[in-house]
């Protein structure tokens, strides 16, 4: 481990401060000369670079060093516009949190050192043991938990890497993180509709060019199959559709939210709302505003209640429910909508086009869903397994 990890490993394990208030000391290491990956001119160091704590008032302790030199780097440009120092050779990473999870498991895998949050058991059934048994580090944003420096600097990654949704200020969240631990913090943005850019940026960052590739054009061409059907269909031809969360059903994905792009693009989202909700759980309403709303199609969240809407007598009030017109999405292992909002979702165009309309859709979804599992879960899915999955949702 490089001297400036030891030493931020050491104070994490001595220090309770907060996430963003710690600075790790930092012994004086060499620099090599650095590379930009954007093929612009090296930024070389022609001398050690030393930096130190403003509250630093003695030497630290002597770290043994491991007389390894020290591997060539390169600057990295984010998607924040961060330059970043990282090795030229990764072969151990660490992510920030589910979306960068599913994402960097698509592509490197036998790199990842550690994740965000455990797999859901369902993932037992498609991933390699080594996978579903790497330790827990935490997560950045989102969810209960927080990210766990401890175990992020006893995992020893070479970088860690946040994808998603560039907002807010998250360049100064990782800048901070790498000034307190000594690893390279990168983000990478991620959309649906640039997925292929994502990929072709962690490819060149990870040196992964043609598996990234691979997984690049597999979204890129699922996209476009989605907007076709959506001009295809046309905005008047649309089905109405809702979809349901929440242990009683009565929280929506609404309109114009990061999490129902997938909705949005190939239906008539019926929950129109003043401010839809950021986060995952949606917006939460109430009976009565379902059936004004009342839409053809209910989609109902794989942990919701839709095993039990048939024989409700509240539910039946609903068009979509009297006439069977509601469907459980399929999950496994993850929700293929959203949740997270990730790149799963491209399973979700797929089954929610050729559900909503058969006739438009020319492919095989069993055909194309393999695909998808073989390329980013590294499994080779049976006719049975897909079955499964999908049961209660066609």
């Amino acid at each position: 481990m490089k001297t400036k990890k030891i030493i931020a490993l050491i104070l994490a394990l001595l220090l309770t401060a907060a996430l963003f208030t710690a600075c790790a000391d930092k012994d004086t290491v060499d620099v090599k000369p650095t590379e930009t990956i954007s093929g612009s001119e090296p930024q070389q160091t022609s001398a050690p670079v030393q930096t130190a704590s403003p509250e630093q008032s003695a030497e630290p302790e002597p770290v043994e060093s491991t007389g390894t030199p020290s591997a060539q780097t390169v600057i990295f440009t984010d998607s924040t516009g961060r330059d970043v120092e990282v090795p030229q050779n990764i072969t151990k990473i660490a992510v920030t949190g589910p979306l960068a999870q599913i994402v960097l498991f698509s592509v490197a895998p036998d790199k990842m050192v550690g994740i965000a949050t455990e797999w859901d058991q369902s993932a037992a059934e498609y991933f390699d043991e080594k996978y579903y048994n790497l330790p827990v580090l935490g997560q950045l944003y989102g969810g209960k938990g927080e990210l766990n420096l401890e175990e992020l600097l006893l995992a020893d990654p070479d970088i860690v890497i946040d994808v998603g949704e560039t907002k807010g200020n998250v360049g100064e969240d990782l800048t901070a993180l790498q000034e307190q631990t000594g690893i390279p913090f990168v983000h990478i943005a991620a959309y649906t509709a640039s997925m292929k850019e994502t990929y072709r940026m962690l490819g060149e960052l990870l040196g992964l060019e043609e598996k990234a590739e691979a997984l690049g054009a597999f979204c890129e061409e699922v996209y476009s199959i989605g907007l076709e059907v959506s001009r295809q269909v046309a905005d008047e031809n649309k089905t109405t559709l809702l979809y349901c969360l929440g242990d009683q059903g009565l929280n929506v994905i609404a309109k114009g939210s990061f999490h129902a792009e997938i909705i949005d693009m190939l239906a008539l989202n019926a929950a129109v709302v003043d401010e839809p909700s950021s986060k995952g759980t949606g917006n939460e309403t109430d009976m009565e505003q379902l059936l004004l709303w009342d839409p053809e199609i209910i989609l109902f969240a794989p942990d919701s209640v839709y095993d039990n809407v048939g024989s409700d007598p509240n539910w039946q009030q609903l068009s979509a429910i009297r006439n069977g017109k509601y469907y459980r999405v399929p999950f496994g292992p993850y929700n293929w909508l959203m949740s997270p909002p990730s790149v799963q979702r491209f399973l979700g165009i797929l089954w929610l086009a050729d559900l909503l309309y058969p006739d438009v859709t020319d492919y095989d979804l069993f055909t194309e869903v393999k695909e998808y599992y073989s390329l980013f879960y590294h499994c080779d899915l049976t006719q049975a397994q897909f079955e499964a999955l999908t049961e209660n949702s066609r």
